[in-house]
């Protein structure tokens, strides 16, 4: 693949990745075509007013002349043609997103995806009949049925399936018999099949998308909708044909069917229509300066492609808008900040959230005058068929193998029945004794290792250097062995200090890197002080100015647990505008109130937790079979174990039993005897492991194919596994137990070394080391954090495969790199800056994963979920979903991953 000599090069404002990556985005290889999967943000290129119109021209010409006939793309000079031909009076009068709908639709390569765009057709043929004729609302009454008979002569002329409703009914004379054959003929065949096609074509674009617009107003028709759109701006067409209001709600409306049409199939698998979308199509947008003919109809486009990315579905179209836009437009697209064309190689391939502003570049005149980066044609995978060949002939053949797969196969061969991850129990190779821990010497390590490096900040600070401060809200310290085993803050503490410890030694060199001094701060047992702690620390940010900037608090590292007061802390935080990055806390009502604008989750919510694993324990070989311990079957009853006082609990179990297809019943556990004043339905309360040993016997008697959901605290868990094991009364055969990352505490540091009849899996957030699929990031983490371990601590170290080491070291990696952009454009590098660079995404490949936040307040976008099956001391990953690297995705690996 070579790049012509003789066409236009791309202005060279170091455009060599954003060129690289344009062909990447656009045509990537057919091995990669998973890159199609993302909707890139807006891109604007602004070209200097004095040389707008050659500079638009040398930018355009060079990335269309790489497309050839191998990409769609449009070209939209804003409206300067009817559509029969003739010139338009006013340019500004046009709806670009009709250009661009078919100029995609008729550049289209044969045979690729998509080849249809059934709700773009519609759409553009009601908004042009209610433009054309907006005098008839004023006279007419039933405008609804007109526009259905309308758009269904539109689909006719179109040809297809529904072309045979235009022939001629059949003429034979007068009398009964030729009024009954026509009436037939009109009934049958013109009437009845477009009646059918209309009913099914509103219900596609209802559900799809326009029922939860506001324009909706909950109709779930399309032309009735479209109806109470036109008896309102109808009024304003008559008055004026070049309503601005008007133009631009036609323009959406025109544009998001547009955006849905585009956006299906998706990427992979192996159905055609799926496995041909080799390429992205491309709007290239020309803004003209403010005044300028063609001007107001170019904003319109952008402010509907602003507000239809809102809602649309992946994968989108990518737009790049060059020419000289207004302030006012800038202003309403969410104030991009200028960026670099090293920055906007990166963010091509991106996903744009709702909301998020464009990415914005300027190219310079040095730039237009010189010569440029030749853009290499794009390359693409052609097919000679189309894509119904194939899938007659893969129906064919699919339907014969399921016949003989019903006919032949089940006599012969059973269902499998081996467990999932083995048949070991928790005991298997396991030490004779639970591991020693040190509780009060590996907590002071962990502590005074942060210590030494906020020296270390300070010296930097001293220096000259740019520093800031961060809050790590922690449990109290643990004291005594078994509270160090149920708790996780130990852990977390040395993914803190393993993280400021890195970002201190590359700051040495790389002076762009910001060194942040880690305030660690105690919230009470169990975080029992959390929204005191956060108030406390509101009102000490209210004093900042009086303090270095050393020490001006820019984030805050929160909380390791889902509880009441956690939720309460974050809201707190919330309300006040501090950038908060969550750990191992993963109750999606951590989510809620003001907390929504400023916590960004570090792990998957219960919802999609629970989700995977009810999923798992229904559909995989998990329970043991009665009196064969070597072969197991997928669990159809739930015992469910919550803590309804308990958020984190009360949540995942509730969800766990929404998503468990098999029956169900709860025990609401909690040795204090506090209850919750709305434990989940038929929840029996009980204070007392002893009796819930002995209630939970009486359940696997009576349903041997059950499954023990643990969905409270470990500590909680531990006094029932003992209790078991003391009674005996159920321990003949192996128990399966499916439980929370909370387990995770415990689970590993050997407390479970003798009970030899516990099978054991639970989630977790990273893949153990030794696992075949960890990545070489996880490797490299589990080194370091080894050699930590080694040179801070002695003995053996119970968590050396537990993820909330992890969790937190990638959490304190976000927000240090959010810190380090936001002072690339804001020295002062207050909360707000902050904010603003989470919410434009932050994407990394992390120890827990790939870690990729695209701008919503939520956990990293698909973000890896691991499933656990405990051995020993030594844990075995049985499933891991979710985008783990890059190029993975949940969607791609089946059941119970996609659900």
């Amino acid at each position: 693949m070579t790049a012509p000599l003789d066409g236009p090069g791309f202005p060279n404002d170091q455009a060599t990745d954003f060129v690289r990556e344009f062909q990447a985005t656009v045509a990537p290889t057919y091995a990669n075509r998973a890159k199609l999967g993302t909707s890139p943000p807006l891109f604007i290129l602004r070209v200097p007013q004095a040389s707008y119109q050659g500079g638009v021209n040398r930018v355009v010409a060079a990335l269309t002349g790489a497309l050839s006939q191998r990409v769609p793309y449009a070209h939209l000079p804003i409206g300067t043609r009817e559509d029969s031909g003739s010139v338009r009076a006013d340019p500004d009068s046009g709806l670009p997103s009709v250009d661009a709908g078919r100029q995609l639709f008729r550049s289209a390569p044969e045979h690729m995806t998509p080849d249809r765009f059934p709700q773009f057709h519609v759409m553009c043929g009601l908004v042009e009949y209610i433009r054309s004729n907006p005098g008839r609302w004023a006279t007419t009454d039933d405008m609804e049925a007109a526009l259905r008979r309308d758009a269904g002569e539109l689909r006719a002329q179109r040809g297809g399936l529904l072309a045979f409703t235009r022939m001629q009914g059949p003429d034979d004379g007068g009398g009964i018999a030729g009024f009954l054959a026509k009436l037939s003929w009109l009934s049958f065949v013109q009437l009845l099949p477009r009646w059918l096609w209309a009913r099914r074509i509103s219900r596609t674009v209802v559900r799809s998308w326009l029922g939860a617009e506001r324009v909706a107003q909950g109709s779930k028709n399309l032309f009735r909708v479209m109806d109470q759109v036109a008896a309102i701006r109808s009024m304003q067409l008559m008055a004026d044909p070049a309503d601005e209001e008007a133009l631009q709600e036609f323009d959406w409306l025109v544009l998001r069917a547009l955006m849905e049409d585009l956006s299906r199939p998706v990427i992979g698998r192996i159905l055609p229509g799926r496995r041909r979308r080799t390429c992205r199509p491309v709007l290239f947008v020309k803004i003209p300066p403010g005044g300028e003919p063609g001007a107001r109809a170019a904003e319109r486009f952008l402010r509907s492609l602003h507000r239809a990315q809102g809602t649309a579905k992946p994968p989108g179209p990518l737009v790049i808008a060059v020419g000289v836009p207004s302030d006012t437009l800038l202003q309403e697209l969410g104030n991009p900040s200028e960026s670099t064309f090293p920055d906007a190689s990166v963010r091509l391939a991106d996903h744009a959230s709702a909301g998020e502003p464009p990415v914005l570049v300027t190219i310079s005149e040095r730039a237009l005058a010189a010569r440029g980066v030749p853009v290499p044609p794009a390359t693409t995978r052609t097919f000679r068929f189309s894509r119904y060949v194939p899938t007659s002939i893969a129906s064919g053949v699919t339907a014969l193998a399921l016949l003989a797969v019903a006919l032949l196969l089940p006599p012969v061969f059973p269902a499998p029945r081996d467990c999932v991850g083995g048949t070991a129990s928790v005991a298997e190779s396991a030490p004779a004794e639970p591991i020693q821990v040190d509780t009060t010497g590996w907590y002071e390590a962990a502590v005074k290792t942060i210590e030494e490096q906020n020296k270390r900040v300070a010296q930097y600070a001293d220096q000259g250097r740019t520093v800031r401060t961060v809050v790590s809200f922690v449990s109290d310290p643990p004291k005594s062995d078994d509270e160090t085993r149920f708790d996780g803050t130990i852990p977390e503490l040395r993914g803190i200090a393993m993280w400021q410890q890195k970002l201190n030694k590359e700051a040495a060199a790389d002076d762009a890197l910001i060194p942040l001094h880690v305030d660690v701060r105690q919230a009470g047992v169990a975080f029992h002080d959390a929204e005191s702690e956060a108030k406390k620390l509101v009102a000490e940010m209210e004093q900042e100015e009086s303090v270095p900037a050393r020490e001006r608090v820019v984030g805050v590292l929160a909380f390791a647990q889902s509880r009441n007061e956690t939720r309460a802390a974050l809201r707190v935080l919330g309300e006040a505008g501090i950038p908060t990055i969550g750990t191992t806390a993963t109750a999606d009502e951590m989510l809620s109130g003001p907390a929504t604008r400023t916590y960004w989750p570090s792990t998957p919510f219960n919802s999609r937790e629970a989700r995977i694993e009810a999923d798992f324990a229904y559909t995989e070989n998990l329970v043991a079979e009665p009196g064969a311990e070597d072969a197991c079957t997928p669990a159809r009853h739930a015992i469910v174990i919550e803590s309804s006082v308990d958020l984190y609990s009360h949540s995942l179990a509730g969800q766990f039993i929404s998503a468990f297809k098999g029956t169900h019943q709860v025990f609401d556990f909690n040795q204090e005897g506090d209850f919750g004043s709305a434990p989940l339905s038929g929840a029996i309360s009980q204070p007392d492991a002893d009796l819930l040993a002995r209630a939970l016997c009486d359940v696997f008697e009576d349903k041997p194919d059950s499954v023990l959901y643990w969905s409270a605290r470990a500590k909680d868990f531990t006094a029932l596994i003992n209790s078991m094991d003391t009674a005996g009364t159920c321990t003949g055969r192996d128990l399966t137990v499916l439980g929370g990352n909370e387990l995770t505490n415990v689970a590993q540091t050997g407390a479970f070394a003798n009970k030899d009849w516990l099978r054991l899996y639970y989630s977790a957030h990273r893949l153990p080391a030794d696992a075949p699929g960890a990545s070489d990031r996880t490797r490299q983490f589990v080194a370091e954090y080894d050699a930590y371990v080694k040179a801070t601590t002695e003995g053996t170290d119970p968590w050396r495969q537990d993820g909330h080491s992890a969790v937190s070291y990638d959490a304190f990696h976000v927000l240090s790199q959010a810190v380090r952009e936001a002072g690339l454009h804001d020295p002062d590098i207050d909360r707000k800056s902050v904010l603003l660079v989470l919410g434009s995404g932050i994407a990394f490949d992390g120890a827990t994963g790939y870690v990729s936040y695209d701008g919503a307040n939520a956990p990293p976008h698909d973000k890896t979920l691991v499933l656990l099956r405990q051995s020993g001391n030594h844990p075995e990953a049985v499933l891991a979903c979710g985008a783990y690297r890059q190029d993975e995705s949940s969607e791609t690996q089946g059941p119970p991953c996609t659900g």
